[in-house]
């Protein structure tokens, strides 16, 4: 009864904090996106890295790394995706600078696409033109720039089980390169915001953990679909030892 009540209080704070924090900022991210190069983005992500840390300690949502962390290098990384709080979560827990493959569809909300587009890579998938080239753009991301992170459910997983199928975009992306696979899993993002609506927010831990990297090199195209089923039921294991989806 008590958390019924207090819970429309709880989601003004998060959203008046996100808006004050996020307009402050804003007059920096028009500055630095003016380079449009490695720089400017690297300084981006530089910025919503601490700001992220920041909120969501202030919040009452503070992260929790545990796991090997891994050495520096550039990595596929890959992520359940369970809440519309994924997206800022992964900024303090993806270790080192790094570019994620993002909806299109997110880039037409007014301000916040503006910053999304520096730092996301695009792809629409429902055109096969626009995921040839996201696949392209996230290689050459990873060669020349940084880690890259997918989501390779696609989606939001709002099923019972602890995760959806998984598409071959990061696997492939991963063999092309011959570069390692850094899978991390965050437990409690769905509980602290719910995807079934935006105002379901619960102050607690959001956990990020972690799992060991997974080599690719020597792989090829072949071996696509036993990477990918490798990695679904590393990740599949260590979901099923937490709650899941409380609210």
């Amino acid at each position: 009864m008590i958390k019924k009540f207090l819970q429309p209080f709880y989601t003004a704070y998060v959203v008046v904090t996100f808006l004050i924090s996020f307009f402050i900022a804003l007059p920096f991210f028009f500055i630095i996106s003016i380079g449009n190069n490695k720089k400017a983005r690297r300084a981006t992500w530089f910025i919503i890295h601490y700001w992220a840390k920041g909120w969501l300690w202030i919040i009452g949502m503070p992260l929790r790394i545990s796991g090997s962390k891994p050495d520096e290098g550039r990595y596929v990384v890959v992520a359940n995706h369970i809440s519309y709080l994924d997206t800022v979560v992964i900024f303090p827990a993806v270790p080192g600078y790094f570019r994620a493959l993002g909806k299109i569809e997110m880039a037409k909300i007014p301000l916040f696409g503006f910053l999304y587009k520096q730092i996301v890579l695009l792809v629409d998938r429902s055109s096969a033109h626009s995921r040839s080239r996201s696949m392209r753009l996230m290689w050459r991301a990873l060669r020349y720039e940084s880690s890259v992170l997918v989501f390779p459910e696609g989606t939001f997983n709002e099923t019972k089980e602890p995760l959806k199928d998984f598409y071959d975009g990061a696997f492939r992306l991963a063999i092309n390169a011959q570069r390692p696979i850094l899978p991390i899993i965050f437990p409690d993002t769905v509980n602290r915001w719910h995807y079934s609506a935006w105002w379901k927010f619960r102050p607690g831990i959001n956990r990020a953990i972690y799992l060991p990297i997974i080599e690719t090199a020597g792989m090829t195209q072949e071996d696509i679909g036993k990477l990918k089923k490798q990695v679904y039921e590393l990740m599949e294991a260590e979901l099923k030892k937490y709650p899941y989806n409380k609210i």
